[in-house]
């Protein structure tokens, strides 16, 4: 790959706020507070989450950069930044989430393997790019396509990342060809986020964004794309995020029984309190963020303040001011959804909040119901207490 710098060059890592909260240091996985991810519908590049597994790659030299398209296609292609710019650029208002998000409360049910986030390992920003399926018509593989006359059936991404799962390869993952495809999917590769060129930690100069699909899939610091006739056979693929059930442990454990985890389920989570809040006597605001996969609207949030006994409906809304529709053409629908309720709070309180998206998928109540090994996909109702009282004592 051209203009890239030697391993080196990796240790000078890119600045970051300060707020943001350290998961771990080596590979650099950070979240921000719970009040800063919900400060904003379009999440700032300063508070979105830092997912690597490996060093951050530094690209010196854009001019020389590319990025190589090859596999069961007649012909093989070499796009540079120029080619790529050329392309109709779109904009797409897409969250990202990792599997692991919310993982450190599954933990507490019983011990999970990997980064221990709480409960912002997301973040929602407007990506710019072309999108993959005009990439692909650049190599003859036209829109819809789910086979080429080669037999390529899925698109593997390849990072210029090197991480150690991979043996000191690069990080890799892959999505269906029909998906790649169709432009409805709204699968871009993205060189803007939040009308800025990328930075460092999020894929400068090229990254993927596969909307409404676990974090895992959207491949930074793109190298290649090889259009392939199975699933991509990467570590990230086969033997990581993938869902097992609560029985299932690591001596038992058989990666081949299980698909590779593409959609995220539906989830929501409480961010204006922590997990013990004191508050003063009246009303409280609660305030926190419903999103689904596979772009999936919000139906309905509810929230409770008596640990799940009655609910009340939370309001939803992506722009403050403007009504929520979900499945709307005036909603974004790859994006999160914010809510917000008012609620006089006694004593002392468990509140919970659960999300309904537009196919009625509901969050399971308990954590225990979707607990798995490596403590994915905790969508599990998120439980906040408070209790009145002097915020000092």
């Amino acid at each position: 790959m051209p203009g890239i710098k030697g391993p080196s060059d990796y240790s000078r890592e890119p600045p970051r706020h300060p707020s943001l909260k350290v998961n771990a240091k080596e590979p650099f996985n950070a979240e921000p507070t719970r009040s800063a991810l919900i400060s904003s519908y379009v999440t700032p590049v300063d508070f979105f989450y830092k997912r690597n597994h490996g060093p951050i790659p530094v690209v010196d030299d854009i001019e020389r950069y590319s990025v190589s398209l090859s596999g069961l296609i007649k012909n093989s292609k070499d796009l540079f930044m120029k080619d790529i710019c050329k392309l109709p650029k779109y904009t797409v208002t897409a969250t990202l989430q990792c599997a692991g998000n919310r993982r450190t409360a599954m933990s507490k049910s019983r011990t999970v393997k990997g980064v221990g986030w709480d409960i912002a390992a997301l973040g929602n920003a407007v990506w710019g790019g072309a999108k993959l399926a005009d990439v692909l018509e650049l190599v003859g593989i036209p829109y819809l396509a789910s086979i080429t006359q080669s037999g390529g059936k899925h698109v593997e991404f390849v990072s210029i990342d090197k991480c150690k799962e991979e043996d000191g390869g690069p990080y890799k993952a892959s999505i269906p060809l029909s998906q790649a495809t169709n432009p409805e999917a709204d699968v871009l590769l993205a060189y803007e986020m939040n009308g800025e060129p990328l930075n460092r930690d999020h894929g400068y100069p090229l990254r993927v964004v596969v909307p409404g699909v676990i974090g895992a899939r959207s491949v930074k610091w793109l190298d290649s794309i090889n259009i392939i006739a199975e699933e991509c056979k990467g570590f990230f693929m086969q033997k990581d995020y993938k869902m097992f059930p609560p029985t299932v442990n690591w001596d038992n454990i058989n990666w081949s029984t299980r698909r590779p985890q593409m959609d995220f389920p539906v989830q929501s989570a409480i961010c204006s309190l922590e997990d013990v809040s004191v508050v003063k006597h009246g009303k409280i605001n609660i305030k926190g963020y419903a999103v689904s996969g596979g772009g999936r609207g919000i139906e309905r949030v509810d929230v409770s303040i008596d640990g799940g006994k009655t609910w009340e409906e939370a309001t939803r809304y992506q722009r403050t001011g403007v009504p929520y529709i979900a499945d709307d053409s005036s909603s974004d629908r790859w994006a999160w959804v914010f809510f917000e309720a008012e609620a006089n709070i006694p004593q002392s309180a468990e509140i919970v909040a659960k999300a309904v998206d537009i196919s009625a998928n509901v969050q399971p109540e308990s954590i225990d119901s979707v607990w798995n090994l490596r403590g994915i996909l905790n969508t599990s109702w998120h439980r906040v207490h408070v209790r009145v009282g002097q915020a000092n004592l």
